[in-house]
Order: C-alpha cells, then sequence, then structure tokens
C-alpha cells in the first residue's frame, strides 16, 4: 500500500517550496512525495528511538520484531519484557536501556501525551530530551512524523546533510550547527523541507525510509 499523498496544507507548503533552488525539481524527478505519519504517543516514540544511529533497513527489521513482542508497544508491557527477550528482537544494550527509559518517563508521568502535543516546538523537544537516551533528533523526527508539526528540521540527520550537499554541489556534508542555520531559510516549513530532502536522498540512493518496510 502505498502512503497517502500531503494533505492540502502540506501541499501547499510544498509548492512554495518548490520555487527554492534547494528543493526545485525533487518531485520531479523523484515522484510526488509519500506523505509518511507514525502513531503519536509511547510507539511513536520508541519507534524513533528505534532509528537511532542506523541504517532504514536495519531500524525496521528491529521494529518489526519488537512490534510483535507481546505489549511491547504499552509502558507498561514493555518494562515487563526482559532484557534477554527485548535483545532478542534485536535492540542493543544501549536501545534496550532507552526504551526502557520512555517507559518509564511514561509510567512515571514524566512524559505525558497531552502536554506534549500543548507545548511549542522548542518547549516539546526540551521535555522529550530530559529523558534519558532520548536526543534532539529522536525528539524533531517525532515531531515531525507522529505530531506533524510544520516548522521542524532534524539538523543533526546524516541523510538530510547528504541530500542537501548534493543538491548544492559541497564535496562534504554541512555538519549539524551548519545545517540548522541554514534551514532557518525554509522557515515555516522547515518540516516540508526536511521531508523533501529525504525523499531526494532515497531517489538518489534506492535506499527505502523506515516505514516502506511495513510491519507484519
Amino acid at each position: 500500500m502505498q502512503p497517502p499523498a500531503p494533505p492540502p496544507e502540506a501541499r501547499a507548503g510544498l509548492d512554495r517550496l518548490a520555487a527554492h533552488p534547494d528543493f526545485a525539481g525533487i518531485e520531479a524527478a523523484a515522484g510526488p512525495l509519500p506523505w509518511r505519519r507514525r502513531t503519536p504517543g509511547f510507539p511513536g516514540l520508541l519507534q524513533a528511538i528505534m532509528g537511532q544511529q542506523i541504517s532504514n533497513q536495519a531500524a525496521a527489521a528491529i521494529w518489526r520484531r519488537l512490534a510483535a513482542l507481546p505489549g511491547a508497544l504499552t509502558p507498561a508491557g514493555l518494562l515487563a519484557l526482559d532484557e534477554e527477550t527485548l535483545r532478542g528482537a534485536g535492540l542493543s544494550r544501549p536501545k534496550v536501556s532507552h526504551a526502557r527509559s520512555l517507559a518509564t518517563a511514561y509510567a512515571e508521568g514524566v512524559l505525558d501525551d497531552a502536554r506534549i502535543a500543548a507545548m511549542a516546538d522548542d518547549a516539546a523537544i526540551a521535555a522529550i530530551c530530559a529523558v534519558r537516551g532520548l536526543g534532539p533528533w529522536t525528539a524533531e523526527v517525532y515531531l515531525l512524523f507522529a505530531l506533524e508539526r510544520q516548522d521542524v528540521f532534524p539538523a543533526g540527520d546524516i541523510a538530510l546533510a547528504g541530500a542537501l550537499a548534493h543538491r548544492r554541489g559541497l564535496a562534504e556534508r554541512p555538519p549539524t550547527a551548519e545545517l540548522r542555520q541554514i534551514s532557518t531559510a525554509w522557515t515555516p516549513y522547515r518540516s516540508l523541507a526536511a521531508r523533501l530532502l529525504w525523499h531526494h536522498w532515497r531517489f538518489l540512493t534506492g535506499r527505502p525510509a523506515m516505514d516502506d518496510l511495513p510491519l507484519p
């Protein structure tokens, strides 16, 4: 099943970005941008943790195995699973630790979906990053795909850096701080800019998105 098309308000923003030289022609070459969403709340943040610092293919394989474990997509259910079971699903020791830290934050009320949804972007990112093992990339990916915020840019993502380097003909990927500064020119559509750059990178490299590899 193909992901749905962008909603009308996103389509309007994408059309504006298409006039910018960093994005002109991406959809013409790579095809229409598929609109990927993730489940808000604990499952969406857990899925972001699975994608930390590994390829989409590896992350998707781990996510499929984790999601198949009974109760794993709820805080209480994940905390009830022992380390051996989680490691058997493919989680590294750091990912087991981070996943449990996330589940504990939910169980203890440190993270609350309604409060996060009501926060401005910077406050929501800070609240998520306060949980051990959850950094800016994880928080920004969650806000972008699960909460569908319009102006979030995960500047630490190497695929985004690679895509922009290719678009601009740069010899090297721009470092995180530089990429974040560059992205300010795309406000208030930085989330859409990220989606377009990922779309370009997938077209350029032939690598699927994590969300293109469905759950069993």
